[in-house]
């Protein structure tokens, strides 16, 4: 009888197909990988357990059926919701919680840098083209939610990021495209890390440019090194923070001192605006790279697509027609547009690399450019835990095993802000330092990988067609162009900038 119920519970969980291959001798592994699987994963390296093997979720053509294990009770229920990939959610999204954390996510620095843009654009191309790129980096994220939707689940029946979306659909693919997947995965995390820290050093730059100003209205005359080095203190303390249940705050904190200054500072540029025929309708030729690695800078938040719809109760409104993703990118590319018309209206061509420095020196402004600063400060820790996340788990394993594993994380993050640090004071020029991030890294993340991604999995699958290769290749020619370009004139921008500075002195 006990043997006839274990064959009954071997065919639920492996499937007919799975009882035959583990009757065979010689058909099963030893190495504990799964075959007939799209692609295969070694379980036993990993170092899972049998309960949680039990609870895996497969890409095979066999029946399985997720069971408890029977040596152990069954895990506690998160929640009868589940996510974006079938999975249960302890604290489940609502659409509008999911729009408040996309709009967040993406309205940051950036928007203050639009009148910068546009006057490397001109007042009438210039918003007109970031709606164009804007509707672009949309298009982009609709492809890396199709790509993630159609890999399914990692092996340990989690849902996949940015970097292991990219991994799975090279594996789904030819060989040769399989031999690159770990390569691709490395690559993405690299740009991911540049990206951030390009954030974390902008933010330097940022804050110490707008604490330069309100000191000088208090006759106390700092050069911008010496701003930085002033805040690296407090910056440091919030990235040495090591769980972000403890940024939270922060983030919240953060949140209301940049709505509050963005409001503010709408206020203040809205007031006495110039005729648009006083502006340059288009800007010439060898400016617009700039334009482009600037608002590039902006739409940052392509990463946040795949954790906002996993997290959510009904995943499928995030990516429908009136969906969280359109509704809320949406309302970021109109803001971006109608704030870089606005500030470059306002101040013309002597807009400057965040508008709040061209704000008055009044009381009411000054007060305006303290609460973005710190609300700035207050973000750096979050922008600062992506790459901390990537890249110390690769240094602790070539660092072997640590005494004190707590104590080297924080040697490394001190060492990172550091760099970061370091990197902000050797180019002190904001808006070419946003520039450069968004032409090298955010133009990679944002136009390049997900229409690659696409190719890749409609190939690997024989579902490629005419206009998806069209559609595919023009955004990628657009980001190569963008990016070379934009590299170049950025580099040749800040070096110019440094002669200057030379001979002035």
């Amino acid at each position: 009888m006990n043997s006839f119920i274990h064959f009954l519970v071997s065919i639920r969980v492996y499937g007919f197909n799975g009882i035959l291959r583990k009757m065979e001798p010689h058909n099963e592994p030893s190495n504990g990988k799964w075959y007939n699987t799209k692609s295969s994963y070694d379980l036993n390296e990993k170092g899972r357990s049998t309960e949680d093997m039990y609870q895996m979720t497969f890409q095979s053509k066999d029946p399985i059926i997720p069971i408890s294990s029977p040596q152990k009770p069954p895990k506690k229920k998160l929640s009868s919701v589940v996510g974006g990939h079938g999975l249960p959610v302890e604290h489940p999204t609502s659409y509008v919680e999911t729009l408040m954390h996309l709009l967040k996510g993406n309205v940051g620095s950036g928007i203050f840098a639009m009148g910068d843009a546009v006057k490397n654009a001109g007042i009438v191309v210039g918003p007109i083209v970031i709606l164009f790129l804007g509707v672009i980096c949309l298009y982009c994220q609709h492809l890396l939610l199709t790509a993630a939707e159609k890999v399914g689940l990692k092996a340990d029946g989690s849902a996949p990021d940015f970097a292991e979306t990219v991994e799975m659909v090279f594996l789904e693919g030819p060989p040769r495209f399989q031999r690159m997947a770990k390569f691709m995965k490395k690559l993405v995390n690299v740009f991911l890390c540049v990206t951030q820290i390009g954030f974390c050093c902008v933010y330097f730059v940022f804050i110490a440019e707008n604490l330069k100003q309100v000191l000088k209205d208090y006759d106390l005359h700092l050069d911008v090194h010496y701003n930085m080095a002033i805040i690296f203190l407090p910056i440091l303390l919030t990235a040495l923070v090591r769980n972000l249940k403890y940024l939270a705050p922060l983030s919240m904190i953060a949140n209301v001192f940049m709505l509050i200054g963005l409001v503010i500072t709408v206020y203040y540029i809205a007031q006495d605006l110039p005729s648009v025929e006083d502006r340059n309708y288009v800007a010439s030729l060898h400016q617009m790279p700039l334009f482009f690695g600037t608002a590039l800078f902006a739409f940052e938040g392509i990463g946040l697509v795949l954790p906002l719809q996993n997290e959510m109760k009904n995943p499928k409104n995030f990516s429908r027609t009136c969906g969280v993703l359109n509704v809320g990118m949406g309302s970021v590319i109109i803001l971006y547009s109608f704030m870089g018309f606005l500030a470059y209206l306002k101040f013309g061509n002597d807009i400057k690399g965040s508008v709040t420095l061209n704000l008055p020196n009044e009381v009411l402004a000054e007060s305006v450019k303290l609460m973005i600063s710190l609300g700035i400060l207050l973000t750096y820790a979050l922008q600062f835990y992506v790459p901390v996340e990537v890249i110390w788990p690769w240094v602790a394993n070539q660092l072997g095993d640590l005494k004190h594993p707590v104590f080297a994380e924080m040697i490394f993050r001190l060492i990172l802000v550091i760099i970061t640090f370091i990197l902000a004071e050797a180019i002190p020029y904001l808006q070419l330092f946003i520039s450069l991030v968004g032409a090298v890294s955010s133009t990679a993340l944002a136009l390049l990988f997900p229409p690659i991604l696409h190719l890749v999995i409609a190939y690997s699958r024989g579902e490629l067609t005419f206009i998806q290769i069209f559609s595919d290749i023009v955004v990628i020619i657009c980001g190569i162009i963008g990016a070379s370009t934009g590299t170049y004139e950025s580099v040749h921008s800040i070096i110019n900038a440094f002669q200057n500075s030379t001979t002035t002195n």
